[in-house]
């Protein structure tokens, strides 16, 4: 069973419908990447399934043992969010508060999840660091390992490279690559760089006013969207390898 099941949803935005007829799945250890012009309606439909709206018509549905709370979440920053006064180790300890239920403390196993996070993102000798001396890219990475410490599920990144210079851009895609086919996670991932998430993602969802196109990636490729967009000819290129 899917992980997320949309049928036939409608998005609107101040009463205004920007995305209908949208049906698309995701499976446990996809990589989807979300793509489409400026307005498509990308953002209303990361928050849809976050549950922090509600789609205007059809199904949203989540399956195989999926919880909402279950859901890590890496936002676009804000410039007040990027100069938040926090130690790292205390970002990423923050992940796990929908696992402290009551409690006003966190315990043992809270630690540990921050530590493995911090170490799985390489940034362990940030810890004592304050969150807005870091970089962008060593921000990105304390906002990864906040997220692994809500799940190890399902990932929902929102341009994630977005203001990264093409070094740290190449790194951060790199480390999510790793989480979905080392870690096993599966990641939903909002981008415009359509040729960086041809490059990484297993599936496509392409979004207009009416979706142009979901499916795998290599199909993606093939279809009249994908050329378009990408400026690869997927035949060209396969006969030209032969």
């Amino acid at each position: 069973m899917a992980l997320i099941s949309c049928d036939n949803l409608s998005l609107a935005y101040e009463s205004k419908t920007i995305v209908s007829e949208l049906t698309f799945s995701v499976n446990k250890g996809d990589y989807l990447c979300i793509v489409g012009e400026n307005g498509s309606g990308k953002s209303t439909l990361m928050r849809t399934l976050l549950g922090l709206k509600s789609p205007a018509s059809g199904t949203l549905t989540f399956g195989d043992g999926l919880l909402k709370n279950e859901i890590g979440y890496l936002p676009q920053q804000t410039d007040v969010q990027r100069d938040f006064p926090a130690s790292v180790k205390e970002v990423v300890i923050s992940g796990c508060l929908a696992r402290t239920g009551l409690r006003p403390f966190y315990g043992k196993a809270e630690k540990k999840l921050a530590q493995d996070a911090m170490e799985e993102m390489g940034i362990t000798d940030l810890a004592k660091r304050s969150y807005r001396e870091l970089s962008g890219g060593q921000q990105q990475r304390v906002l990864l390992a906040r997220a692994l410490c809500a799940t190890r599920k399902l990932l929902i990144l929102d341009e994630p490279v977005a203001g990264l210079d093409p070094k740290v851009t190449q790194d951060m895609y790199g480390v999510i690559d790793r989480l979905n086919k080392e870690s096993g996670i599966t990641i939903i991932m909002v981008s415009h760089d359509i040729l960086q998430a041809v490059n990484y993602a297993s599936h496509i969802l392409h979004l207009s006013s009416k979706p142009l196109f979901f499916g795998k990636t290599e199909d993606y490729l093939k279809s009249g969207a994908g050329r378009m967009f990408t400026g690869i000819d997927f035949h060209e290129k396969g006969e030209g390898g032969k």
